[in-house]
């Protein structure tokens, strides 16, 4: 039997070459296929999602590998409801998904045969999920486009939850003829949804949570915007443009303010012939020019958020105007309320168990804010660490003087992570 690689290095070359994607179901019974995918979602943290229970975590084994196979042979395989949990988010909760173990390691097989062969024909623009692509590498190229004056700042109205089943499905038939792979992925979509006992089924969406989740909204993305983009508006523009796409989140930028006004005017028009909509109020059109050398153009000059970080102008030690990023304000202000609760419905946790997870979470915060031009975004962070930790210590029933001065011996003990410019943007 093959490997997993050989046989994803054998679907890569189809999509390099532009052929359809045919007979793969087969490769549906390959035991190192499914070795592959559990290693790629073992590592992944995300699965330890609070209000998953062991069967959505980890039940592998060998035999139930032999057993899933069996059931695939026979085309008997029946996908499980996602049961839905819900996380915080900014404004409310966000649903999650959290479909079970055996519904994960066959959705992650079929997501790597999908990215093998669609990955070649994605834009080079698109940077979500892909390999040797992430939120770094959409920031870094927007240093590429010198000279361009207007920005298109892009977000989609839940995308993951409005995407149309039945024009998901005729997207993928395009390229993909594999009977046996249509029918999984469209039983997957039509498997429903598990929320307080009750099951619920709609013709639209793909829950989040779900491993295959974020590759058929890139497939979906792909053919409304970035194709649409390349082919339709970009030729029909009489200045530079450039279009970077992270999963839902997008930018574009014009040389020419008219051609970005005609842009922004038909995007609503393409995003909802395809049951999408632009979200109204994170959609918007900045202007954005390098600031002449007496100052910034008359005070016109916007600024505009993409990833997490809001981008503007400003001068370098040298002199000169340069494009910076710092936090943008709603993500910080998230990530320091969130360490204040954590700390507030922690504190009674021995004091090292503490202090090993403030560090996990400083350097996760280091690791993804960590851009040039940001240091003192991330001092204010781990300042507001500092701040919350020995406020909440002071709280504890054995720790009521717990003062600065105290607090400052104990950091000498537990030293927390400085904060550090990891990516160089």
């Amino acid at each position: 039997m093959q490997t997993a690689e050989a046989v994803l290095n054998i679907i890569r070359e189809r999509g390099q070459r532009g052929l359809p994607l045919e007979r793969v179901y087969r490769h549906l019974y390959n035991h190192d296929l499914y070795l592959r995918a559990y290693g790629k979602l073992y590592r992944n943290k995300g699965a330890m999602t609070p209000g998953a229970t062991p069967e959505t975590v980890d039940r592998m084994s060998l035999a139930k590998i032999d057993s899933l196979i069996e059931s695939l042979r026979q085309e008997r395989y029946h996908w499980t409801p996602v049961r839905r949990t819900h996380i915080p988010k900014a404004k409310g909760k966000r649903p999650l998904g959290l479909p079970t173990w055996s519904d994960k390691l066959l959705q992650e097989a079929i997501r790597q045969i999908l990215e093998a062969y669609y990955e070649p024909q994605f834009s080079p623009h698109s940077h979500g999920f892909g390999p040797g692509r992430g939120c770094h590498t959409a920031l870094r190229e927007i240093q590429q486009w010198p000279g361009v004056k207007w920005f298109i700042e892009g977000d989609i109205r839940a995308c993951f939850d409005a995407i149309p089943h039945n024009q998901l499905r005729e997207m993928i038939k395009q390229r993909v003829k594999d009977g046996g792979i249509l029918r999984l992925i469209g039983k997957w979509l039509n498997a429903g949804v598990m929320e307080a006992g009750e099951v619920s089924y709609a013709d639209k969406g793909s829950p989040q949570g779900g491993v295959i989740s974020p590759m058929l909204a890139n497939v979906y993305l792909h053919y409304v915007l970035d194709e649409w983009y390349e082919q339709e508006v970009k030729p029909r523009l009489s200045g530079r443009s450039f279009l970077i796409r992270f999963a839902d989140d997008f930018i574009i930028g014009c040389e020419l303010e008219r051609d970005a006004r005609r842009i922004m005017a038909v995007l609503p028009k393409r995003f909802g012939r395809y049951g999408l909509s632009i979200h109204p109020d994170k959609t918007k059109l900045v202007k954005f020019g390098k600031p002449s050398r007496k100052g910034p153009s008359s005070g016109r000059n916007g600024t505009f958020d993409f990833l997490g970080f809001t981008h503007y102008w400003a001068k370098s030690r040298r002199g000169y105007w340069v494009i910076k990023r710092k936090t943008a304000g709603k993500r910080q202000r998230r990530t320091i309320k969130a360490i204040w609760q954590w700390c507030k419905e922690n504190r009674h946790q021995p004091l090292p168990e503490q202090y090993r997870m403030l560090c996990l979470k400083l350097r996760g915060h280091y690791q993804y804010y960590g851009i040039r031009s940001n240091y003192r975004q991330l001092e204010n962070v781990a300042q507001e660490v500092r701040r919350a930790w020995r406020y909440w210590l002071n709280r504890r029933g054995s720790q009521r003087n717990m003062d600065w001065e105290k607090f400052e011996k104990l950091l000498k003990q537990f030293p927390l992570p400085i904060p550090r410019i990891v990516h160089n943007i």
